[in-house]
């Protein structure tokens, strides 16, 4: 892989490193916020699959999402920068950056300062969203010897 796009790759995941350790390390505050915004707003369908979540783990279920949130993210950081399984966390990753956006910036239903503050942090994760789909997009670099100079060459 060429060294630009490798560490353009590792400059990329330190935020979802970052974000991860940050939840792990401080689960409860991170919990806390799960209960608030997205707990409430789960559907009423669900309600008995959280309800054997919080069985299974023997503990809430905003306490097993926000576990679930900052392993995907550190994990999945991690994945981007050393290019080891990078397509499928980059996707999953997708699909997690989305929904926070619409739990935890929902800058439509805001006025002021907080409605402008989350606007950018929304427009962030949409920007986000769209380098992951980069790095989702492109396969794992492999490495092919070339039969006519005898060298080794990255094949996208």
């Amino acid at each position: 892989m060429p060294p630009l796009v490798t560490l353009g790759r590792i400059l990329f995941a330190i935020l979802f490193v970052y974000a991860g350790a940050d939840k792990l390390l401080d689960i409860a505050g991170f919990s806390q916020m799960v209960a608030a915004k997205v707990i409430p707003a789960l559907p009423a369908a669900i309600a008995p699959y959280t309800a054997q979540l919080e069985a299974a783990a023997g503990m809430p279920a905003d306490r097993v999402l926000a576990i679930l949130a900052g392993v995907l993210e550190l994990v999945g950081g991690l994945a981007i920068a050393l290019n080891i399984g990078s397509r499928l966390l980059a996707i999953l990753l997708v699909i997690f950056t989305a929904v926070v956006t619409y739990y935890f910036h929902d800058f439509w239903n805001m006025t002021g300062a907080d409605r402008t503050t989350n606007l950018y942090s929304a427009l962030k994760n949409l920007s986000l969203i769209g380098g992951l789909l980069i790095v989702a997009g492109y396969p794992r670099a492999v490495l092919a010897d070339d039969n006519y100079t005898g060298t080794a060459e990255a094949k996208f």
